[in-house]
């Protein structure tokens, strides 16, 4: 998936913004995904036209310079997928794989897609050593493009922290809302624009919606059952030893569509 990833004020995918503040009974998870924090990432973003952030080849350059994520769940993922019965998921953007292995590890079948070759080869190695690419398919797409999802086919779609024009958003959701299942989930987990917009980062607030403004533009009617919430978690700012504990705030969209 094409997936602009602004800064997280966290360690990370904290690590696709990674803090690791402790484990989850299901696997260890992060408090925030993105390593966007330091001044080397940030100076990756200014020094790009802002039209090439969404690009395979912006993303491609940035991951053969070295792993960006930690390798573990985003904490929104585990809390939404913790209590879900295991079945078929599609993991939108999945970078290096954090989020796919985990689900995996839970018993998911999952479909991994992302629009940079290097990370999925990156998120393949991953899997293998985590013995679960058995249960993981990788794929590589462009969710800017013609590209969508098999209508109905997954029981969980998830897409973290993927960022595209506020123009284009409501469009790549309503793709990504038509691959539920009856009775499954879509969880959709972006930057929100006060914590991760303006002062030192290159990011205008009109490249984030809030989950409300997520829920209006899928209008998704009364099918489903939609939760919108702006909540936040600590997190670590910049990455590494010398990060400081912070609060950041995600958009977090859940629905779960009413059953067949």
């Amino acid at each position: 998936m094409a997936s602009a990833h602004p800064h997280d004020h966290a360690p990370r995918h904290a690590d696709h913004g990674h803090g690791d503040h402790g484990q989850h009974d299901h696997g260890q998870h992060d408090h925030g995904q993105h390593d966007h924090g330091s001044a080397e990432q940030m100076a990756a973003w200014r020094d790009t036209d802002p039209s090439l952030w969404f690009t395979e080849s912006f993303w491609d350059d940035r991951y053969r310079e070295r792993p960006i994520w930690s390798g573990n769940a985003n904490q929104r993922l585990v809390e939404t997928a913790t209590d879900l019965a295991p079945g078929r998921a599609l993991d939108v953007g999945c970078g290096e794989g954090g989020d796919a292995i985990w689900l995996a590890r839970q018993g998911w079948q999952v479909t991994a897609t992302d629009v940079s070759p290097v990370a999925l080869e990156r998120a393949r190695g991953a899997a293998r050593a985590a013995g679960v690419a058995d249960a993981i398919t990788f794929q590589h797409s462009d969710g800017r493009s013609d590209w969508a999802p098999p209508a109905g086919a997954y029981d969980l779609v998830t897409v973290s922290f993927v960022q595209f024009p506020r123009a284009e958003l409501a469009a790549f959701h309503r793709k990504l809302a038509a691959a539920v299942a009856p009775g499954g989930t879509l969880l959709i987990t972006a930057h929100h624009a006060d914590s991760h917009s303006g002062g030192e980062t290159p990011f205008s607030a009109e490249l984030f919606a809030t989950a409300a403004e997520m829920a209006a533009g899928l209008d998704l009617g009364a099918g489903w059952q939609v939760s919108a919430t702006d909540p936040t978690r600590e997190a670590v700012f910049p990455p590494g030893p010398e990060g400081r504990p912070t609060t950041v705030r995600d958009a977090v969209l859940r629905a779960v569509r009413a059953p067949g």
